[in-house]
Formats: C-alpha cells, sequence, structure tokens
C-alpha cells in the first residue's frame, strides 16, 4: 500500500533519523500536539509526538526498565508511586511489577496519546486498565502544585522541554515535586541526551540541586533516540542510588528484565569522561 512510506524524524536542525513505514495506524490532532501511530518495518510499531519518536515496540523496554526499576529498587519500600507523563503506559506497567507498590496515579496531559496507545500499541499501555493505577488526565504541574497526597517514588516520563513538557523542567514545578514526596521520596526524570542536549542536562540538574540535597545523572542505550545513549536524572531526599542499592531485593522480587539488571544498575551511573567533563560540579558523587 504504501510501498516507500518513511517518517524522518529531524533532531534540531542538523540530524534526521528515518523509519520505513509499512502503515499508518493513527494520526490526530490534539489540544497539545499531533499524534501518530505508525507501523514500521524493524521497530514495530511507534509512537510519535509532534514528529519526534516517543516510543517504539523493538526498544521500549530499554526506557521503561531504566526509568522505573532504578529508583523503584533503590527506596526500601516504594508503596505509593507518581507518574507524571507516559501516556504510552509503559512506565505504569513497570511500576505495578513492584509487589509492594499498592497505588500508582498516573497524571497525562493529552487524552489523545492514551487511547491511541491503548488501541494501537497494547504492549505498553495493556496494564492501564489495572486497579493499582489511578489514571488522571490533567496537568501535572498542576497536580504537584495541588495534591494533598506524599509518594515515596515520582516519575517524570516527559517529552523534550519544548511545547507541553516545558514547565517540567523549572524549579517551580521540582519544589513542588519535593514537598509531594515523603521524607525519604526520590523523583526520577527523563534526562535528555549528553551528546546533544548537555545544556539541557545542566540547566535540570542546576534545578535538582537547588532543591533536592542529592543529584545524579545515569544513563542507558536505545535505538530509537538521537546519539543512542540518553539519560535520567536521579533526585532524592535520603538515598545515594548505588551505596543504598541493595541487589538481593531484585533477585528476591522474581521480576524478569530485558534490559534492567543488578550489575547495569550500578554501571548505569558511571559515566563518560566528556560528560563527567560537562556536568562537573551539577552530580553528586
Amino acid at each position: 500500500m504504501h510501498s516507500n512510506l518513511w517518517v524522518e524524524e529531524k533532531f534540531q536542525d542538523f540530524l534526521g533519523i528515518k523509519f520505513k513505514v509499512e502503515k499508518v495506524l493513527f494520526s490526530g490532532k490534539s489540544n497539545f500536539q499531533t499524534v501518530d501511530v505508525v507501523e514500521t518495518k524493524g521497530h514495530g510499531k511507534m509512537l510519535l509526538n509532534d514528529g519526534l519518536i516517543m516510543v517504539t515496540e523493538r526498544d521500549e523496554f530499554a526506557y521503561h526498565d531504566m526509568i522505573t526499576h532504578v529508583p523503584l529498587f533503590v527506596h526500601p519500600h516504594p508503596k505509593n508511586v507518581l507518574v507524571i507523563g507516559g501516556g504510552d503506559g509503559g512506565t505504569a506497567r513497570e511500576v505495578i511489577r513492584h509487589a509492594s507498590v499498592d497505588k500508582c496515579t498516573m497524571v497525562e496531559i493529552d487524552g489523545m496519546v492514551v487511547d491511541a496507545c491503548k488501541a494501537h500499541i497494547p504492549q505498553t499501555a495493556c496494564a492501564l486498565d489495572d486497579e493499582r493505577i489511578n489514571l488522571i488526565i490533567g496537568d501535572g504541574v498542576q497536580f504537584v502544585k495541588e495534591t494533598k497526597e506524599k509518594f515515596d517514588v515520582i516519575i517524570v516520563d516527559s517529552t523534550d522541554p519544548i511545547g507541553p513538557a516545558q514547565p517540567l523542567f523549572g524549579e517551580a514545578f521540582y519544589q513542588d515535586v519535593f514537598n509531594c514526596l515523603t521524607d525519604d521520596g526520590i523523583v526520577v526524570s527523563q534526562g535528555e541526551s549528553s551528546w546533544y542536549a548537555m545544556d539541557i542536562q545542566q540547566s535540570l540538574l542546576k534545578v535538582l540541586n537547588n532543591v533536592f540535597p542529592k543529584s545524579y545523572l545515569y544513563s542507558f542505550s536505545n535505538l530509537t533516540y538521537p546519539g543512542g545513549l540518553w539519560s535520567f536524572t536521579f533526585a532524592s531526599k535520603k538515598y545515594h542510588p548505588v551505596n543504598d542499592f541493595n541487589p538481593e531485593r531484585v533477585t528476591q522480587s522474581g521480576l524478569a528484565f530485558d534490559y534492567y539488571n543488578t550489575p547495569l544498575h550500578s554501571a548505569a551511573f558511571a559515566l563518560p569522561s566528556f560528560v563527567i567533563k560537562g556536568l562537573d560540579e551539577l552530580i553528586d558523587n
């Protein structure tokens, strides 16, 4: 049908990544962005927001494993977890695999993303109807400002700091996040590319340093984000992501993973020299 259809993500103004498309499954424009789901050759179904690749079936596990299991295995007993963003459902899916979690609140601004993924990418959206997930279509910035709930772990699963996600990289937002975390709470956030967006990493870590006593960066590899090496930030009121990590908890959980494992947990915090130089004094040891 579409014998020569390709989708190209144009990143900044000098890089493009192209994928062969077998068919377009969904295309819509919400109040916030354009939302597309396509079936690709080689990477399965793919979600794009405003032409930027959010998730593909082939490598989504790398991102969702690392944004979720790193903080949930550092916190000694995470019961109440908040996910901001994450409309494809993959992060919430991984959160509720942890037996200690009683409730996962997920606040996604764009209902069209959730609906498109439920209809076309059940691989990530399969858990969104689980009774432990409280799905709210709304503004995460407003939510953390107004909620009276306290969370053990908050996961900011956001897009790049443009459009609706921009406030998710600011100090006012992280002050609200700090206030609705428990006394030993952890926040992990999508942390961009050290190759292409170190300026964003620097500003995000400055914000975290102003609000939290401990801030770190960790990395993972995936197929479909520009540069292949991507990062998360880890900020905490109390816990060190490596020194306070007990590998036995992973074994005892009985969970199996496609990307995450115990040696990789600690190794992810070992950063390339150019990243250490570029983020000098912004990362705790």
